[in-house]
């Protein structure tokens, strides 16, 4: 009966170990909203440092500004903000896609481009592409390691009048090209200037 119970304790003494570790690694990752008690001092910052944090949140693109204005035929419309070059020599254009039409639709398939490997990852802007008419080359979306494309996902209606924002990233054209063709499957071209 004593072994039964010696290792009945041992159990419970290692069930109570393992919720104890548990809880101050969840702790040690920041599970909560930020927010501290009132005179609770907040480990995270350190001393002297009064500025306030930034929310992290959802990246809404620049749309103070409009690059080019695309008019499609099948009822969407797009509207190019920016085509910034980021460090490390990508380029990214975001933009918004709207429903003109007064009907709910269903964003083009052909947006998702034509390659295989593409198409498998689902709905996307995989089919963007840039033209430097300059150098004579063209630009396709970039793809991490898994083969999913740089840009927004998952869009695949747009109720009538709604819009949504995008985002697709490019190799950056050489620093001597200033302007490029936007091309979107049944889309027209238009011209971008990149900053």
């Amino acid at each position: 009966m004593s072994l039964w119970h010696g290792a009945k304790a041992r159990r419970a003494a290692g069930a109570a170990l393992a919720v104890v570790a548990l809880s101050v690694s969840l702790s040690a990752c920041g599970g909560g909203d930020g927010a501290t008690k009132e005179g609770a001092s907040s480990s995270s910052s350190a001393p002297g440092d009064d500025k306030p944090k930034e929310e992290s949140g959802p990246t809404v693109p620049d749309t103070s500004t409009t690059l080019a204005t695309i008019n499609g035929s099948n009822g969407f419309q797009v509207l190019v903000h920016t085509a910034v070059r980021d460090e490390g020599g990508f380029l990214t254009v975001t933009g918004t896609v709207k429903n003109t039409s007064g009907s709910n639709e269903s964003v083009p398939i052909q947006w998702n481009g034509l390659e295989s490997q593409i198409k498998a990852k689902g709905r996307s802007f995989g089919g963007m592409t840039l033209v430097d008419k300059t150098e004579k080359k063209r630009y396709y979306v970039l793809r991490d390691t898994d083969g999913n494309p740089l840009t927004t996902t998952g869009i695949t209606r747009l109720d009538g009048g709604a819009s949504a924002t995008f985002f697709a990233q490019f190799p950056a054209p050489p620093e001597s090209t200033s302007q490029v063709d936007l091309q979107l499957p049944l889309m027209p071209s238009a011209t971008i200037e990149i900053s």
